[in-house]
């Protein structure tokens, strides 16, 4: 069963076009990594889906609901985690929740019973009682999920959740996100600027930059789009400017970097070794190490686009 269906999605800010023709589907359960540099139009597609944002051309559907006609039904399906935190820094963890919790039309046993459940959830039932404004930045992303996940909702939206926080609230929102999607069969599409994470989670996986679709499928259909099966690693010492600018000839090679005295080569099945190996005695470097290793994601997504994920810490 789909939950969500986007279907060639179009939308301008002036002469800008920020979403051009984009379609894709997400199953019931499903884990969806939604993936692409700064200025995809990630956060204008994920607008669109809740509703915050009108379409210019085209038609989403959740869980059943046309969003633009049925705008009401669609959204009270839907739990929104935003990158920027949307918490009051003077009220302590339960008095926010039971705010948000009001919003989405909770109220009395229930609303009590669902606040205490969400702290639990993201581990800050011992600190409910605590002033948001002394929270570290991991616990407020936490509450800040927490607030998402008072009404149930049959989909959550996460954008970028574990930006600038510790690595035990990182690993606590990977936990809660693998045990809601596992114990309630939660829909979720999850941004991220950090590969791994993507990597851990993601079932599916739908890549766009400058509004477009760059790639969309599982990560073993990803990794084949590039056609390539591997990574040459080269240490070495000397001209490594001119011995990329010579391997960079091969047609075998789809791209090539260097960082720290190691050429990063990208190449298709078709790289014979050898003729790699005659190409580098030829120029005037000393080899430390040579290896040889499966493309990651992280690769596939800098070839696709062009672009690194981040940038340093974009």
């Amino acid at each position: 069963m789909n939950m969500i269906e986007v279907n060639n999605i179009t939308k301008r800010f002036n002469d800008k076009l920020v979403l051009d023709n984009v379609s894709f589907k997400i199953e019931k359960g499903e884990i969806f990594g939604l993936l692409g540099p700064n200025g995809a139009g990630k956060s204008t597609l994920m607008n669109t889906i809740v509703g915050l944002i009108k379409m210019d051309k085209g038609e989403i559907i959740v869980g059943g609901h046309d969003i633009n006609k049925e705008s009401v039904k669609a959204r009270s399906m839907i739990g929104l985690v935003p990158q920027e935190i949307a918490l009051f820094e003077g009220l302590n963890a339960r008095d926010n929740l039971e705010y948000w919790g009001g919003l989405y039309g909770l109220k009395g046993k229930l609303l009590k019973e669902r606040v205490e459940e969400a702290l639990d959830m993201v581990a800050l039932a011992d600190q409910g009682k605590k002033l948001v404004k002394a929270y570290s930045g991991g616990m407020k992303r936490r509450l800040n999920i927490a607030a998402a996940m008072l009404h149930h909702p049959e989909i959550i939206i996460m954008d970028e959740p574990t930006v600038g926080i510790d690595p035990q609230s990182r690993n606590y929102i990977f936990e809660m996100i693998q045990k809601i999607n596992k114990e309630r069969n939660t829909t979720i599409i999850y941004t991220s600027h950090y590969m791994e994470e993507i990597e851990l989670l993601c079932n599916n996986i739908f890549i766009m930059d400058l509004g477009k679709e760059i790639a969309y499928g599982t990560k073993a259909e990803l990794k084949r789009m590039v056609q390539s099966d591997k990574i040459i690693n080269i240490k070495a010492k000397g001209n490594l400017d001119m011995l990329m600018l010579e391997l960079k000839k091969l047609n075998s090679v789809r791209k090539i970097d260097v960082e720290e005295n190691i050429i990063k080569i990208v190449c298709n099945e078709k790289m014979n070794l050898n003729q790699l190996l005659i190409e580098v005695s030829k120029q005037n470097v000393e080899v430390k190490n040579i290896s040889v290793e499966e493309i990651s994601l992280e690769e596939v997504f800098l070839t696709l686009t062009g672009k690194r994920l981040r940038d340093k810490e974009a």
